[in-house]
């Protein structure tokens, strides 16, 4: 099965929930496929993450830090960005065309067999497990699609599982509450894992205690982001796990929100070696990371920034970056397509502090038309808003006759930021 013939196998089965069916959550089908491969989920240990956000970030901060330890890394997270190979990553280049064809035929031949029809994401997941098999990877990072409990990863046993943070999202499949919602993620913890917890709110520690684990460690009381300063390019940050405290570590990411990912991942990594890193690993691991579409700069005067903001929270934590780290001085575009409710996001990335407001349909099918969008920015109070049909055209729009000082955000989905990514390096370029 080639590239194409594997994509169009997976546009079959996507007619399915993402992870699970809502119904009747399970992880049978996973399961049944994973047994008939010989179960290559247990073909090398395991980092597994959850959170509300900062999951990509914290896994890729994971990889790296892993590579610079000398062990080959497989590392499986979703959604992609631009290309669906870029899901599944060994050493953290993604997987070829031509495997991910081979993985994916594998997969459709074990429906025939089994019988079992996967989802979208069981048949990825799937194939990333094999993928690391044949592939003999040292350690395996999983990123969670869903909430945790139910999500096909979780076939996988965690030596070390993390949460990242908790916030309201995915509400449809599991809440009202962060209770709630932690409950669900907490499902990736594991009898013989060691738990990190990132969440800053202690009286949600007790849920992640409550599953069976071999141990805990809790951010501030365990672990934490000790100094958190801007610097050019990025961050840089003390940071302070269980037994070390590494001063001066620089992260090219934006945001402060990024040296808290940092502190996380850190202590994940010293976590899975039972021993603190190398003063070299720690700073060759983080100055090699790379997130793209998690406040990308894309262009420069006038600034473009991408960002893959999905849910309140993120866009909250984007607005944040925007006008404090950055507070650019010139007029302020916003581009944004959302795949849920647009009041709530464009009052999060505080749309009406913008000079102009483009809206676009998000390219997938759950995207909020454009029109609807812009009728959510309006009564917000933003003044100047335009429409457009596509998000080629609105990123054009964007940049149209804007001053070196002036600054675009293109955010509120990971769809949009992988569209606009493509776009804008062909306009700027």
């Amino acid at each position: 099965m080639d590239l194409q013939s594997a994509l169009r196998y997976l546009d079959e089965h996507a007619s399915y929930d993402v992870t699970g069916r809502v119904d009747s959550p399970s992880l049978d089908n996973i399961r049944a496929l994973c047994a008939a491969m010989g179960d290559p989920q247990h073909c090398a240990p395991v980092i597994h993450v959850t959170g509300t956000n900062g999951k990509g970030s914290t896994v890729q901060m994971i990889t790296r830090l892993l590579m610079a330890s000398g062990l080959t890394v497989g590392t499986y997270t979703s959604p992609h960005l631009e290309h669906i190979t870029e899901r599944i990553r060994r050493n953290a280049e993604p997987i070829p065309g031509d495997d991910l064809g081979e993985q994916i035929a594998a997969i459709a031949g074990l429906e025939v067999m089994t019988g079992v029809r996967p989802t979208y994401f069981e048949a990825m997941t799937a194939a990333a497990f094999r993928y690391f098999a044949d592939s003999a990877v040292d350690v395996i990072v999983l990123e969670v699609g869903m909430l945790g409990r139910w999500d096909a990863t979780n076939v996988a046993e965690a030596q070390v599982a993390v949460v990242t943070n908790i916030g309201l999202d995915h509400t449809e499949f599991a809440g009202p509450t962060v209770a709630d919602i932690a409950r669900e993620k907490a499902g990736i913890i594991k009898p013989g894992s060691a738990v990190v917890v990132g969440v800053d709110d202690p009286s949600l520690h007790p849920i992640f205690a409550a599953e069976p684990h071999a141990s805990m460690l809790t951010r501030d009381e365990d672990f934490a982001t000790v100094d958190n300063s801007l610097a050019v390019g990025g961050r840089l940050l003390d940071l302070r796990t269980p037994t070390t405290i590494h001063t001066d570590v620089f992260v090219p990411l934006h945001g402060s929100h990024q040296g808290e990912n940092a502190a996380v991942a850190l202590t994940a990594v010293e976590t899975f070696f039972a021993a603190p890193l190398a003063p070299e690993i720690v700073t060759e691991g983080f100055g090699s990371v790379e997130v793209p579409g998690r406040f990308e700069v894309v262009g420069v005067q006038p600034l473009v920034v991408i960002d893959g903001a999905h849910n309140p929270a993120g866009a909250d934590t984007c607005a944040q970056v925007f006008f404090g780290d950055f507070a650019p001085d010139g007029r302020r575009v916003l581009l944004v397509g959302t795949l849920r409710a647009p009041d709530e996001m464009l009052a999060a990335v505080r749309a009406d502090e913008f000079d102009r407001v483009i809206t676009c349909t998000a390219p997938s099918p759950r995207g909020v038309p454009a029109v609807e969008v812009a009728r959510a920015a309006r009564e917000l109070g933003c003044e100047e808003v335009l429409v457009c049909e596509s998000i080629e055209e609105a990123c054009a729009l964007s940049v149209r006759h804007l001053d070196a000082e002036d600054a675009v955000l293109a955010a509120g989905s990971i769809y949009v930021a992988g569209a606009a990514r493509s776009e804008y390096r062909r306009l700027l370029s």
